[in-house]
């Protein structure tokens, strides 16, 4: 993995070295709407007893937010490396147990909240402020929570935070690519499809990938 993220960072200062033009830096930030392909439930399947596979999985809406640089090679041609905070994972509702905390019942719900740094390095074209970028994606792990609330006719019976980070591979390598709009102000807006490509689960055992939607603005400086 330390090869994937020397790699991007050599991308970006070879670029930055042979550019003849001076590269401009921004802030970005913007919603997340993030899920997983493949065998999600089981990823949690030591901490949580599935009761008669009455599951169902749904997105999980956060937020990502970081800095970046646009590196240009030529007049249309650049390259963006960034390092972003973004919130991942997804939520389970249904007839779930909780191993160490008992039944919770059909009106459970686990949200898994999934803490990433990513860092990617995308080559981007600009024609007329319409840009399309396209690059690989290195991702890390902080923090893994999975949140459990449940209740009864609108009673609030619980709510708990456990420590799920040990149940996932820290480390994710994808691909991520894009449409935005560059504004002459310095203003720009981002749409982006984060495509996973490591298995999630902490044994590397499960057909299980991080995807996730960013819509995002920024202000370049």
């Amino acid at each position: 993995m330390k090869k994937q993220i020397l790699l991007l960072v050599s991308l970006a200062i070879s670029t930055l070295t042979f550019s003849q033009v001076a590269p401009s830096f921004g802030l970005r930030g913007g919603v997340s709407y993030s899920g997983m392909q493949g065998d999600a439930v089981n990823s949690l399947n030591s901490m949580i007893d599935f009761s008669q596979g009455m599951i169902t999985t749904t997105n999980r809406t956060g937020f990502f937010g970081g800095v970046y640089a646009t590196i240009p090679v030529d007049d249309m041609i650049s390259v963006e490396p960034a390092l972003y905070y973004s919130q991942k994972g997804y939520q389970l509702k249904g007839d779930l147990n909780i191993k160490g905390l008992g039944f919770l019942g059909a009106n459970a719900k686990a949200d898994l909240n999934l803490q990433y740094v990513d860092i990617p390095v995308l080559m981007k074209a600009t024609i007329s402020g319409l840009q399309l970028f396209l690059g690989p994606q290195v991702s890390y792990l902080m923090q893994g929570d999975l949140n459990t609330t449940a209740g009864v006719l609108g009673i609030n019976l619980l709510n708990k935070k456990l420590n799920a980070t040990s149940q996932f591979n820290r480390w994710d390598v994808g691909l991520t690519g894009g449409i935005g709009y560059q504004f002459t102000s310095g203003l720009n807006v981002m749409a982006s499809y984060d495509y996973g490509m490591s298995k999630v689960d902490a044994n590397k055992s499960l057909n299980s990938y991080n995807r996730s939607v960013k819509v995002g603005i920024g202000m370049a400086f």
